[in-house]
Formats: structure tokens, sequence, C-alpha cells
């Protein structure tokens, strides 16, 4: 029994796909993630780039910049 639910756990894990990380112009205010940690939407940025998970960032209500569509 163990060595099922440890064969059924190893292959979820490595069929799990991993998150995909953005960035994101500070802690509040941001309304847009980027892909590139350089992207040309994120230059005018006082706040620092911040890095997130892609369904994090998705989850606070931000959509991709237009500079990466």
């Amino acid at each position: 029994m163990r060595i099922a639910i440890l064969i059924m756990w190893i292959s979820f894990v490595s069929f799990s796909k991993a998150e995909t990380n953005v960035y994101i112009c500070g802690n509040k205010g941001a309304k847009k993630y980027h892909y590139k940690e350089n992207c040309r939407g994120l230059s005018a940025c006082t706040q620092g780039v911040k890095k997130t998970g892609l369904t994090q960032a998705k989850g606070f209500g931000l959509t991709i910049c237009g500079w990466e569509n």
C-alpha cells in the first residue's frame, strides 16, 4: 500500500507544471505583469520590481503588459 501511494505521489510531482514567474512593479498599484524583468513597461517603475508567480499575478487581477502581448 505504501509503495502504491509513493508511486502515485512521484507521478503527480513529476508531471506537474512548474509555476511561471512574472515581474510586477511594487506591491501595490500594479496593473500589469511582465515575463521579462527588463521589459520596457517596467522602465518607469519606482517601487522596485518584484518577482511573483503568474497564477498569483492573475489572482490580483493583473493583465499582461502591452509591450509583451
